[in-house]
């Protein structure tokens, strides 16, 4: 073979190694660009609980949303220290918008213990996803499950997928009653912000008996996580329900707040429920 044959030989191999490379690079992005444009059939709404609390801590909560509107399917997982799952309940063929509650078998408190359950709960994630075949969801997390919810979207959140709605009931953003002091758990949720999920929507709730806290988590602590939230998410809204069953453990079953979830996070038109709420009451003659 002479040099000239010789060197056009190379050209046309490295002509057509530089279009394989090309070509797989196209292919490769217009799948992943498929992927994030594609959002699965289903959408489930996860509910964190709290620490001392287990897979039932909704039990009351999920009876007052099913009673006054759509039924919707419920599955409980526990994820056990060992990092396997334990489940109960089924998810209803064809139901797009069940209720998943992650609880956790070391429920203990402690920033410590709040990460690794945000660790716990990517294991479900995890699970939940590649069996029920869903890339977003929403979720609401009360007291540290907030805490919980909020790692997970910074640090464990699978690429090409989303959180649409995040409600955090009474979450202690920061456990200081003092605005110039941030503990560890805020200083590290701060400096992760920029993770957050930028089409999220966030929604806080702060339960106040006298204006201060809700029993136990004080409203500064509630009210820290504008630092975390506010110009990294598509829309941070901070909401405050005073009146009767306003302590800590009772918010997630006040009939102000299980409105709010069903406005803000099943997306259900309340109007009317709000209306015959308002109504006085007939008087028995």
């Amino acid at each position: 073979m002479n040099k000239k044959k010789f060197w056009l030989s190379a050209l046309i191999l490295l002509l057509t190694v530089i279009l394989g490379w090309s070509g797989y690079q196209w292919q490769k992005r217009s799948i992943d660009l498929q992927q994030m444009q594609f959002r699965s059939p289903m959408d489930p709404i996860f509910l964190i609980p709290g620490s001392s609390a287990n897979q039932n801590r909704f039990d009351s909560l999920v009876t007052l949303l099913n009673k006054s509107s759509l039924k919707r399917s419920l599955l409980k997982v526990t994820v056990q220290t060992d990092d396997s799952l334990k489940f109960s309940g089924h998810l209803k063929p064809g139901d797009k918008h069940p209720l998943i509650v992650v609880g956790f078998e070391n429920n203990q408190d402690g920033y410590a213990n709040i990460k690794r359950q945000a660790k716990w709960f990517s294991i479900a994630y995890a699970k939940l996803a590649k069996t029920y075949h869903f890339n977003h969801f929403s979720a609401l997390g009360h007291s540290n499950g907030g805490l919980v919810l909020t790692i997970f979207a910074e640090k464990y959140l699978p690429k090409n997928n989303t959180i649409d709605r995040l409600m955090a009931i009474a979450s202690p953003f920061n456990l200081e009653k003092e605005t110039t002091k941030r503990t560890a758990l805020l200083k590290d949720l701060i400096a992760h912000k920029s993770s957050l999920p930028k089409k999220m929507r966030v929604y806080s709730i702060a339960g106040t008996e006298n204006y201060e806290d809700d029993g136990i988590v004080p409203f500064i602590s509630v009210d820290s996580g504008k630092y975390i939230f506010q110009d990294q998410v598509a829309s941070y809204t901070e909401i405050i329900v005073t009146g009767a069953n306003t302590n800590h453990s009772d918010l997630p079953e006040n009939q102000q707040i299980v409105n709010i979830i069903r406005q803000y996070i099943l997306q259900e038109d309340i109007s009317k429920t709000i209306r015959q709420q308002n109504e006085p009451q007939a008087q028995a003659p």
